[in-house]
């Protein structure tokens, strides 16, 4: 069964929020600075007060109710994941570790022999 799905137009009053909770962002970050003269508690509540406003204005918005449907079905996926035993995660920590190591002294081997193959047998440079 295949589900389509519709995508809703931003109607003007979304893009008032949007617009809205961009404001209130900065309004937030002026709140700081002009309140630096208050103090550090004045100057950091007047930050958080106007940045969860626009946080507030953006989840009341169609782009925030959608943020907010995608975090609980990937919440959902989260919970499905089967995650491995401390012994499973050591023992393939383990084995990328020795891949690690044989591919380093795979390398390290074949770099030798090109060199001994090249510079010695080829063109005759000795060390």
């Amino acid at each position: 069964m295949a589900t389509s799905q519709v995508e809703t137009v931003s109607t003007g009053a979304d893009k008032a929020k949007l617009a809205i909770a961009a404001a209130l962002v900065v309004v937030a970050l002026a709140a700081y600075y002009l309140l630096g003269k208050q103090g550090g508690v004045a100057q950091w509540a007047g930050l958080l007060v106007g940045l969860g406003a626009a946080v507030v204005m953006f989840l009341v918005s169609e782009a925030g109710r959608r943020f907010m449907a995608f975090g609980r079905d990937s919440w959902r996926e989260v919970k499905k994941v089967v995650w491995p035993t401390r012994k499973e995660a050591m023992q393939m920590t383990m084995y990328v570790f020795a891949f690690v190591v044989i591919m380093a002294l795979f390398l390290w081997l074949s770099d030798k022999t090109l060199e001994w193959v090249f510079y010695d047998l080829i063109l005759g440079w000795k060390k």
